[in-house]
């Protein structure tokens, strides 16, 4: 199995930790060169990772690994990402990634318009300018994967009465930008079917506990709460080398593997035991 995304150009947002980490290891150890972008180059405050780490071990395996540093919610910074990534890779990008969002977490009733704005910018507009700026050479090439990462907070919840679950309320906003992006997704798929050119969203079912996500609910979940980073990465990549008429779609990483038959594997592209 490895090696089937040979000489293919990704990008990956948001790459300097957790999911979007291990989705451009994974790519990388397929064979495809990955160019990464996050908004910082060597350290973060609060949570471990880099994209030098990243980029370090991205070239183990052999990979042309050029790094971007970009802040997505810059709108300067958005427009240089692409023409970057694509003279690192040497060629333009075939496969993006828009994984990077901004999770922030608090009631609507005092939820501040810049933070409203910081949360859309970086989930729903970088997905579409991305999107939007690699379109052109993919669609000149009859071909082009295109993944959203998204979110189960984009559901609406039932009732009343309201199960909101550990985070309460509080995830709305960050809910409405992901949900605004499956919608993006979907309308994008309509709009390109039959250039080649596939957009699908995929959620995880369960939490994926990134480091990110560790801090925020890790210890509020139980075990059948949790699924691995390989099960999301495994249907990640699925949708990075998936048939044409694979489009459109808000696919749920549990379910695409069950429905596919697929078997998850490390993020080094081998079986798992």
């Amino acid at each position: 199995m490895a090696g089937r995304l040979a000489g293919r150009r990704a990008l990956v947002t948001g790459a300097s930790r957790g999911i979007g980490a291990a989705i451009a290891e994974r790519l990388a150890a397929e064979g495809a060169g990955v160019a990464i972008t996050a908004r910082t180059l060597a350290h973060h405050d609060h949570l471990a990772g880099s994209l030098l780490e990243t980029q370090a071990r991205l070239e183990r395996y052999g990979t042309t690994v050029p790094v971007v540093v970009a802040d997505l919610t810059d709108e300067g910074d958005r427009q240089r990402i692409v023409p970057e990534a694509a003279e690192g890779l040497g060629g333009p990008i075939e496969i993006l990634v828009n994984n990077a969002a901004a999770a922030i977490y608090q009631p609507l009733v005092d939820f501040p318009l810049r933070r409203r704005r910081v949360t859309f910018e970086a989930n729903v507009h970088a997905p579409l300018d991305l999107t939007q700026a690699v379109i052109p050479a993919m669609r000149s090439a009859g071909e082009g994967w295109i993944v959203n990462l998204s979110s189960g907070a984009a559901h609406h919840w039932d009732g009343p009465p309201f199960d909101l679950g550990s985070r309460g309320s509080a995830i709305t906003v960050y809910g409405a930008s992901k949900a605004a992006l499956n919608r993006l997704t979907n309308g994008l798929g309509a709009e390109l079917h039959g250039t080649g050119i596939r957009v699908n969203t995929v959620e995880p079912r369960a939490a994926v506990l990134s480091e990110g996500a560790a801090a925020l609910v890790g210890s509020t979940l139980r075990p059948d709460q949790i699924e691995s980073m390989e099960e999301m990465v495994e249907a990640t990549v699925a949708l990075c080398d998936c048939p044409e008429d694979v489009t459109g779609r808000v696919a749920v990483s549990l379910d695409l593997i069950a429905d596919w038959g697929l078997e998850v594997h490390g993020l080094d592209g081998t079986a798992r035991p």
